[in-house]
């Protein structure tokens, strides 16, 4: 599937996989995905593919996976800071 996603809509598009599901057919799954980040893009295949797990047990396993490797400027807006003002 060819789609593009904002992290927003992260979840529920992972929503809609069986689980549990083992690290191949995650990353499978995850082909033609592309997320939108604050910095950029990235393969959803390939954020999936950096995991170390073994298998995802639901959408949330999933999900918290993807945001922890991301790149750490991926979430958020640009030049917008939550602690000042």
């Amino acid at each position: 599937m060819e789609q593009e996603l904002k992290l927003n809509e992260l979840e529920d598009a992972l929503a809609g996989f069986d689980y549990p599901l083992d690290h191949e057919a995650a990353v499978a799954s995850c082909e033609g995905v592309t997320l939108l980040l604050a910095d950029g893009t990235e393969s959803l295949a390939a954020v999936v593919a950096d995991s170390n797990a073994d298998q995802f047990d639901s959408v949330d396993d999933l999900t918290s996976e993807v945001m922890s490797n991301l790149p750490r400027n991926a979430v958020g807006e640009p030049y917008q800071s939550e602690g000042d003002g």
